[in-house]
């Protein structure tokens, strides 16, 4: 029998009036059984939190520095553990679910850091003015209030990390809802949670449905969200709730642009090497995985052969098997979009190179070519291991390429000319720029987020704790300054 897992409520194990699976994207096979809270219980850990608030706010750096500290000391005890758990509710491969424990426990390393330098405060004389003779400003930062955490399934632990790790850094109570599809990952940071000395009504993790996420948003008791997701979902609640703060990190269709200088053998191999990895990782269900590569004509006829042997050379299959290199997406439902997406391009017209096919909730890694601009697959978000190469005509008509776009997450440029780095920095119209590198590099404690319908506010343990307080000054009068 699989025994049915507890939530959180108000920092302690509950559970509720009914449950439901949590099954493998893989072979179907039952992960576990969650318990799912009651409407009592959901208003029960938004009371609590909103009761605690100002004692969060207070409580001394030290201690939730070392409710950090210690989270990210028992995911690294824990990596083998939780990384198969990972694998088995999502689907990923677990030689990347090890990363993604690998990346938590730096979340919460870098939060218990930034804990305690965080809100330090800033003098500043106000007498370079005659009226501010005598005057100082003292500036800190405060919480805003409770923060709503909405995560995605396809980080299912990181992202949730990068929802907690910010806020009890920062003193903000905070209630977690974690994805249907992957709620046994951030249940697991509560088994961590519950071994600190956090004021109770601090947390919760409350696996409930995305049908009743939106009286959440609702609930004037939390006046910060941070929401991963799709752009549909994401701006849906903007406009329900336009008074609230929020964090938004939304779809992409990155782009890899390689550029003429890039020309050696070994340059070519690098960036057909890279962009195969990182169109194809986590089944391609990233937000910043390699979804197009912009090629400069120069190059074009070299890259692309290798770029096709290198997507092929991917080892698909078991998500449990260390030589995996892509698993099946979230669901068969997630597999049959993409492989719609593809079918209805190269029906336009596109030319398939690899992949193409479809088995359950698998896809192949696939690449297109001559893929026409108004096909879905060229618009919207694949979310899938699907990559489509394009050919231009140096460097403006690349970064031209990549702007064209409702999306503006990151983008990676492979150059050697500094000039060029600087240009791409200037003129593309995305949140990060990675030079010599994919898209799809991300250093958890840098900004991350993106521009137009990628999002607004940034993640990245500091810069997440700015979205979620904000300046408060105190001014001294009388001072001999």
């Amino acid at each position: 029998m699989t025994s049915t897992h507890a939530f959180w409520l108000a920092g302690r194990r509950a559970t509720g009036e009914t449950t439901f699976d949590v099954t493998s994207p893989w072979d179907g096979r039952l992960v576990g059984k969650v318990s799912a809270p009651t409407e009592a219980q959901v208003e029960e850990a938004v009371a609590a939190a909103y009761a605690v608030r100002d004692e969060f706010a207070a409580t001394p750096a030290h201690v939730r520095a070392a409710a950090l500290d210690h989270v990210s000391k028992r995911l690294a005890e824990r990596t083998e553990e939780i990384a198969q758990l990972i694998s088995a509710e999502n689907g990923k491969p677990v030689k990347w679910a090890r990363g993604e424990v690998g990346r938590a426990v730096s979340v919460f390393r870098f939060a218990a850091e930034e804990a305690r330098r965080f809100n330090g405060g800033e003098a500043q004389r106000l007498d370079t003015d005659a009226g501010g003779q005598g005057r100082l400003a003292l500036t800190r930062r405060f919480p805003k209030g409770v923060v709503l955490g909405i995560a995605p399934f396809n980080f299912p632990l990181n992202l949730c990390a990068h929802k907690i790790a910010p806020a009890i850094a920062a003193g903000a109570p905070i209630i977690l809802k974690p994805a249907p599809a992957t709620p046994l990952s951030g249940l697991i940071i509560g088994d961590l949670l519950a071994e600190t000395d956090l004021p109770a009504g601090s947390w919760s993790i409350l696996p409930v449905g995305n049908d009743r996420m939106p009286a959440l948003v609702q609930d004037e008791r939390l006046p910060v969200i941070s929401f991963t997701g799709s752009d549909r979902v994401g701006y849906a609640i903007m406009d329900s709730v336009p008074r609230k703060h929020l964090t938004l990190e939304l779809g992409g269709n990155g782009a890899a642009v390689v550029l003429g200088d890039y020309a050696s053998d070994a340059d070519l191999d690098w960036a057909a090497s890279r962009i195969a990895t990182f169109s194809n990782y986590q089944g391609g269900q990233s937000c910043i995985s390699v979804q197009r590569v912009i090629a400069d004509a120069a190059i074009y006829e070299r890259l692309l052969p290798r770029i096709v042997a290198a997507v092929e050379a991917q080892v698909t299959g078991d998500p449990s098997d260390d030589a995996t290199d892509v698993g099946p997406l979230v669901s068969e439902d997630a597999a049959k979009r993409v492989e719609t997406w593809v079918d209805e391009a190269v029906a336009a017209g596109a030319t398939l190179l690899a992949g193409g096919k479809r088995d359950g909730a698998s896809y192949a890694p696939t690449v297109l070519t001559d893929v026409p601009a108004e096909a879905t697959i060229s618009c919207e978000e694949v979310f899938g291991p699907v990559l489509t190469v394009r050919k231009v005509d140096g460097e403006a008509e690349a970064f031209a390429a990549v702007n064209d776009s409702k999306y503006g997450l990151q983008a990676g440029v492979f150059t050697h000319d500094l000039q060029s780095a600087f240009r791409a920095h200037r003129a593309l119209e995305v949140g990060g720029v990675v030079i010599g590198d994919v898209p799809s590099y991300r250093a958890d404690q840098m900004p991350y987020g993106g521009v137009k319908q990628s999002g607004v506010g940034r993640e990245g343990v500091k810069f997440a704790m700015d979205d979620y307080t904000y300046e408060r000054v105190l001014v001294l009068t009388g001072l001999a300054l």
